[in-house]
């Protein structure tokens, strides 16, 4: 589906325009969303427009990387939005000319279509142009990647709040996954930060400059949501760490007592060896206290490496 939006020299959205009307001298500026068109809607990009193959070849190929490049008088970007769900990069495709500014993707996008309706209810945002049309879609797609964000910090702190009592291979489990989701935001989130380094920073995109501050806003958003990432990273690399080092701390606990135990049993297993062996010349086994002695030795000595093991602090 192709929509269009033609802007006259009022501010007045030109009802019922079409790609044929957009070369009007009534058009003040237009916004053509190609909203998961065909395959001969997709063609359009070359016959009407005549943008640059390289741009139609990346909105094409999926997934670009965020990117800028310059065409004559035509930029082209790549911007990512951030599936809620699956967390995945969805890819949206901007050529910002002169008066216009054509969007392009193949998945659904509610931030264009809550941009689009805001810019056909209120003529104040018309008045601003085509650039702002390129904020507030783009606006749009970086307030999207919020929620997921402090989504992974409510798990965090969820994990945090059940650590004593949980068990904690489900733990680990739950902190693996986690870094995986954070590591899926970061490959999104990095590269948006450094395109719009770029924008804030470019000279030749028509418009940037009367709505620099709205840009750099933006920018300001993707360097928090970097720092949020870099963070919870460390907070995830920390619990994981401080998992591990329960688990050995444990497992030391244990091998310490079963070492206790079998040193205990050592001599008490050697006096049971030698008085097994059933020699026929062995006085001891003819003795009638010889078995009760024996046992008794046996407690003894257990008793009294008990002792011995408890005053080190083995059993602490």
């Amino acid at each position: 589906m192709i929509r269009v939006m033609a802007v006259d020299h009022h501010n007045e959205c030109i009802h019922g325009a079409t790609l044929k009307d957009l070369d009007s001298s009534e058009v003040k500026w237009y916004w053509v969303d190609f909203d998961i068109p065909s395959e001969d809607e997709s063609l359009l990009l070359d016959s009407h427009f005549h943008f640059h193959p390289l741009a139609i070849e990346d909105c094409y190929h999926l997934l670009q990387r965020p990117k800028l490049d310059h065409y004559d008088k035509v930029n082209f970007l790549v911007v990512h939005a951030v599936n809620a769900v699956t967390l995945a990069a969805e890819e949206v495709d901007i050529f910002w000319g002169e008066r216009f500014i054509v969007t392009f993707h193949l998945s659904p996008s509610w931030e264009i279509d809550e941009a689009w309706s805001r810019m056909e209810q209120q003529e104040g945002l018309r008045l601003r142009g085509h650039a702002y049309v390129a904020y507030t879609v783009m606006d749009n797609l970086v307030d999207e990647y919020f929620p997921s964000i402090y989504h992974i910090e409510d798990q965090l702190n969820d994990i945090e709040m059940r650590g004593r009592t949980a068990s904690t291979h489900l733990l680990m489990n739950e902190i693996f996954e986690i870094r995986t989701r954070l590591l899926k935001l970061r490959r999104t989130i990095v590269p948006m930060r450094d395109l719009f380094y770029r924008i804030v920073s470019s000279d030749k995109i028509e418009g940037i400059k009367e709505e620099l501050i709205y840009f750099t806003d933006i920018y300001d958003h993707l360097l928090k949501l970097s720092e949020i990432i870099e963070t919870t990273r460390e907070m995830t690399a920390d619990m994981r760490d401080s998992y591990v080092s329960l688990n050995s701390n444990r497992m030391n606990t244990i091998m310490k007592t079963l070492t206790v135990i079998t040193t205990i049993f050592m001599p008490l297993t050697f006096i049971a060896g030698i008085y097994g062996m059933n020699f026929v010349y062995m006085p001891e086994l003819e003795w009638h206290w010889g078995y009760f002695a024996v046992l008794g030795a046996m407690f003894g000595i257990g008793f009294a490496m008990f002792l011995w093991f408890r005053s080190k602090g083995w059993f602490k």
